[in-house]
């Protein structure tokens, strides 16, 4: 494709952040070009690999339970435009040690955003979810809302609404280059040159190469998943399973009951903590990787310790402080960036869409996003 076209609005990047602000933003009205350099959806970035977490029980940060509540009804609308489930109700779990900060921060959140949770005891947490064997000085926060998401079907379901509403969509078109000017910013693709009256940059770990600003605050990290083969596979259905975020002397790790591939599903956070360039990223996962998350799963979900059934590469991004970037690039009028959040903004990616649709159209949002400001890293 050659020539000029001219938009309200270019997303630049169309995984699960840019996919809902361009249906958001298509659906209220405006001319929107999403690109995106890889297929819609990808193996490449952060949100494959089937299923994320979505929790309310927030140990981050009170200030994200609000947004999450949106997030919520937010992922039901699109499930019923969509005409397919997206959102799993599991139950979640928060746990660590009483004084840690993954049982304390959710217990805390609960409490001051008055949701609905059950603290158990390990013993307990076995009882009523035999998966469960963690250690006797444990405490876990239950919260019935908990589950996860499709992420890939999320992708495509607000790609789809998108296309209804009018947008256009490019993958497979690489952004070389962008700059603003007084009136209109001109973004170069390996195919055409386009213009907007405003950009967004939702481009994930590739977010620092698109502004300097941000090449200093993201820290792109190589993650990776396994799907054990449980012993007991009935007791890692999703009716028997919640998801969950604890930490151990291990690590702090996040998990899944078995849901469309064929296995029990595990991740660390900060997996070696490997900082790496997303262009040359490893992403053939190796032994050492699948004994990180075997040694765990051996001892605190024994029977889920079978066979590996899959591997798979993603990535975090991760800022200074690991909370998002919501906010306009200083020196830069016209162009918006999205932070791909921290290995923990999947969840959140239905209201940020909005949130960036009040940006772009009014200039404003109703949704408290204070906590994202990139003013806060001048301190």
């Amino acid at each position: 494709m050659t020539g000029n076209a001219r938009f309200d609005v270019i997303v630049i990047g169309c995984g699960g952040m840019g996919s809902a602000v361009v249906s958001h933003l298509a659906r209220r009205g405006k001319s929107v070009l999403g690109l995106e350099r890889f297929d819609i959806p990808h193996a490449m970035g952060s949100s494959h690999g089937v299923s994320r977490i979505i929790r309310l029980a927030y140990y981050e940060d009170p200030a994200y339970a609000p947004l999450l509540r949106r997030s919520y009804e937010l992922w039901r609308d699109l499930e019923r435009e969509a005409g397919e489930q997206l959102l799993y109700i599991t139950g979640s779990i928060d746990a660590s040690e009483p004084d840690g900060a993954v049982f304390s921060g959710s217990l805390r959140t609960c409490e001051l955003q008055g949701i609905e949770h059950t603290v158990l005891t390990s013993p307990e947490l076995s009882a009523r979810f035999p998966g469960y064997q963690l250690p006797s000085n444990h405490v876990a926060l239950y919260q019935p809302e908990g589950g996860f998401l499709l992420s890939e079907r999320c992708i495509v379901a607000h790609v789809n609404q998108a296309l209804a509403a009018g947008a256009e969509l490019h993958a497979r078109e690489r952004v070389i280059d962008w700059e603003e000017n007084a009136n209109r910013v001109t973004v170069i693709t390996e195919k055409a040159t386009y213009h907007a009256d405003q950009v967004v940059l939702s481009a994930g770990a590739w977010n620092g190469a698109m502004a300097a600003t941000l090449s200093g605050l993201l820290a792109p990290e190589r993650q990776v998943l396994a799907w054990f083969q449980p012993l007991s596979p009935e007791m890692f259905q999703p009716d028997n399973f919640p998801v969950f975020n604890l930490t151990v002397e291990e690590g702090r790790y996040y998990g899944f009951p078995v849901f469309g591939i064929p296995g029990f599903k595990v991740g660390r956070y900060h997996h070696l903590d490997e900082q790496v360039d997303p262009e040359t990223m490893d992403r053939e996962p190796n032994p050492q990787d699948e004994a990180i998350l075997r040694v765990f799963t051996d001892r605190y979900f024994p029977r889920a310790r079978g066979p590996a059934m899959t591997l798979r590469t993603c990535m975090f991004t991760n800022t200074p402080d690991e909370h998002f970037i919501i906010d306009r690039l200083p020196d830069f009028e016209r162009v918006l960036a999205v932070s791909p959040c921290s290995g923990h903004g999947f969840k959140f990616c239905s209201v940020i869409g909005e949130i960036v649709a009040d940006l772009v159209i009014k200039g404003s949002t109703s949704h408290d996003i204070s906590l994202f400001s990139l003013g806060r890293f001048d301190a």
